[in-house]
């Protein structure tokens, strides 16, 4: 999920006034431990979703004890999550205000219309999801009508959670993360099985990443659940940087995993455009 920097985008520790405050904000009633709070919230990108203490620190001009201070108060409050290298990266609590912009007027509304577009040239369920730590996110979902299709709708819907190392999206989203963030991500999940096919061996995830990476591309062959087939394509911003992934999922009875790669990838990857688009995205045969 694309993040945005916060306008307050520097702190220091004196009492002096902060080189990155804006003297209009100021009043009586000012919260500067809330402006620190949300700067650090701030340093967080896509290009940087994973930071220390010294790396906020640094970047805030803040030091590091009082960093540490506010840090661990964000963790206790959900907005920040420590992973197993000790680094810290956005929590939960920052999707559900994420979600909340998104349903508004973010990405969920450029890409419903063309979501619903999909179902009915396709007639099978498509979603759109985030990366949100080790999990996917279901930013929207638009169910098919096809009979025995429910069979496999494991009750997702908008808001759902789910393990990214086996699913298509997940997968997808997995193989465009900066390696750090991929390696330490990879190194706190635990690979537990959840279908027939599902990846248990990490060396083996990455591997998979890494042919993902290349194709530009993924698929789930009942990896999630018996059952269930999915494909995957990127949706790309204007800077090129995969924010986000549109899928479509079928039931094994009713397509072949072949069959919804052949015949219906070009239109999972047509609609996957057509939402980057809407967020500045040019393929490289429309760059001028």
């Amino acid at each position: 999920m694309p993040r945005t920097r916060s306008v307050v985008a520097r702190a220091t520790d004196n009492a002096q006034e902060p080189a990155w405050s804006i003297p209009s904000l100021r009043e009586p009633r000012y919260s500067q431990s809330l402006e620190r709070g949300l700067a650090i919230l701030g340093c967080f990108t896509p290009k940087r979703p994973v930071l220390g203490i010294a790396d906020i620190a640094d970047e805030l001009g803040m030091s590091r004890s009082t960093t540490h201070r506010y840090v661990i108060t964000l963790v206790a409050l959900g907005y920040l999550e420590q992973g197993a290298s000790r680094k810290y990266r956005l929590g939960l609590r920052v999707t559900d205000l994420g979600m909340s912009a998104m349903n508004s007027t973010g990405l969920r509304e450029h890409a419903h219309p063309y979501l619903e577009e999909l179902r009915q040239r396709t007639s099978y369920t498509t979603s759109l999801g985030v990366l949100e730590g080790a999990d996917v996110l279901y930013v929207d979902r638009v169910r098919s009508f096809r009979r025995g299709q429910g069979r496999i709708d494991l009750n997702l819907n908008t808001g759902s959670r789910v393990p990214a190392y086996c699913t298509a999206m997940g997968k997808l989203l997995l193989a465009n993360l900066p390696e750090p963030e991929q390696r330490d991500l990879i190194a706190a999940m635990k690979l537990n099985k959840h279908g027939p096919n599902t990846i248990t061996g990490k060396k083996a995830l990455r591997e998979e990443l890494d042919e993902i990476a290349g194709a530009g591309f993924a698929v789930d062959d009942e990896e999630l659940a018996p059952e269930l087939y999915a494909i995957a394509a990127p949706v790309r911003n204007e800077a090129r940087d995969v924010v986000a992934a549109v899928d479509l999922s079928a039931h094994s009875s009713i397509i072949s995993l072949e069959e919804l790669v052949d015949a219906l990838g070009p239109h999972l990857v047509s609609t996957a455009d057509r939402i980057a688009a809407r967020l500045g995205y040019r393929r490289d045969d429309e760059q001028h």
